[in-house]
């Protein structure tokens, strides 16, 4: 079985391990984001010494990280936890003065969670389980507003009073998220309360369909760059809905010296002090304090919709705390507003996340129109255009008679149909 596994990674990690090694063409937004980073980290990390040569449109190589990638094809795990590439990765954390030894990741196994399956309108969806906050907050925005359904009836898409209504969900949905979600193997996660339809009821009663509720008085309710995802189906109807992530562009900064790969700095996605915010703008509590061993709160929300057994949408995006609420959009998009895939992908998207209080974020590939954002300051909310856009969804939607693939234009993806 080991020898069947290990010609199988080999055949994996062959394409990164090509790339690695004989390079491949920088982006330019790549590029830019490199340039931001090494002012940020200049006599800090290691950063500059990869990444320093990088050129926009010119072939990029790293040597190192191929020599790391064929170690794994060749070793399996073992040189991973256990040999040279953990005794390359200990020895950067020690220069850094971090903490992981070799015990540690010895010892370390990757959990199995079951995925989280939840009714929707006709369908199931299903999605990313705790500890990801992604599938039980995608759930709870789509429960809330099919509850609400009557408030949304000839209101035009992002519209100020549909941008009101969308955030109001929001608002809710994002408290929970603070105050209960974290890692279940350290914490009770009240799933199936959170999702139970009672509970959804209640909260979907909060909703003011003409004002903005009180940022305070929304109360968690029950009682007591980079990411990249990429979207499968095969001609049998096996669907992948996979999102993997460093947190920020090119994660800490810091490569394995002798490895070539970057250390993430996931660690911010734990609540480092109940109530204060992590560089997304999120608040958490105890539920996701830091912890040994412990798995911090994301908001990775890899879904699938099916019907019958059948898959009907394959989605997900990169995007912090966004990505939940670009996923929701683009299902929103798709099945109240009837758009064509490509259409409800590209879609203008606005987020909000309860704080900073009444915020509206909008993004600069396709911001609200000027007549919008005039009615939502009136309404009381605060605009805001980050620097970056609001995720880069990967979807495939498959009908009775057609396969349909979109790649989110605000970035580089690409979507390909291949004798399906």
């Amino acid at each position: 079985i080991r020898a069947g596994r290990r010609r199988r990674m080999n055949g994996y990690v062959a394409p990164a391990i090509h790339y690695a090694e004989t390079g491949f063409i920088v982006a330019e937004n790549q590029y830019q984001y490199r340039a931001d980073l090494l002012q940020q980290l200049e006599g800090k990390t290691n950063f500059a010494q990869y990444f320093g040569a990088m050129k926009a449109g010119e072939n990029f190589k790293q040597p190192e990280l191929a020599d790391t990638l064929k170690r794994i094809a060749a070793q399996g795990p073992n040189d991973f936890y256990q040999g040279k590439t953990a005794q390359l990765l200990v020895a950067e954390m020690q220069r850094g003065k971090g903490l992981i030894t070799m015990e540690d990741l010895a010892a370390y196994r990757a959990g199995w969670r079951e995925a989280l399956v939840t009714p929707w309108q006709d369908k199931q969806l299903i999605s990313a389980p705790p500890p990801s906050s992604g599938g039980i907050a995608l759930a709870q925005l789509l429960g809330l507003k099919q509850r609400r359904s009557s408030d949304f009836h000839g209101v035009t898409h992002n519209s100020s009073q549909y941008v009101h209504l969308i955030a109001e969900l929001e608002k809710r949905v994002y408290a929970d998220r603070a105050e209960y979600l974290g890692d279940p193997g350290f914490v009770k996660v009240p799933q199936q309360q959170l999702l139970d339809s009672n509970y959804l009821d209640q909260r979907a009663k909060e909703i003011n369909p003409l004002n903005i509720s009180a940022t305070k008085a929304i109360k968690p309710g029950l009682e007591g760059y980079h990411t990249t995802h990429f979207s499968i189906l095969d001609k049998h109807g096996n669907a992948v809905s996979n999102t993997y992530t460093l947190n920020l562009d090119f994660g800490s900064g810091v490569v394995v010296q002798g490895a070539g790969f970057l250390l993430n700095n996931e660690m911010d996605d734990f609540s480092a002090k109940p109530g204060v915010p992590n560089v997304f703008g999120v608040v958490g509590n105890d539920a996701n304090a830091i912890a040994p061993g412990k798995r911090m709160l994301s908001s990775m929300t890899p879904s699938l919709l099916v019907k019958d057994n059948q898959v009907e949408l394959v989605v997900g995006t990169p995007g912090g705390s966004t990505i939940i609420t670009s996923i929701f959009q683009v299902i929103t998009n798709l099945f109240d507003f009837d758009m064509p895939l490509q259409q409800a992908v590209a879609a203008a998207r606005f987020h909000h996340q309860l704080l900073p209080k009444d915020q509206i974020t909008m993004e600069p590939y396709s911001p609200l129109s000027a007549e919008v954002q005039q009615q939502l300051k009136k309404k009381g909310y605060k605009l805001h255009t980050q620097g970056w856009n609001l995720g880069d969804v990967q979807a495939i939607q498959v009908t009775a008679t057609t396969v349909k693939a979109a790649a989110d234009p605000r970035s580089r993806g690409v979507a390909k149909v291949i004798q399906y």
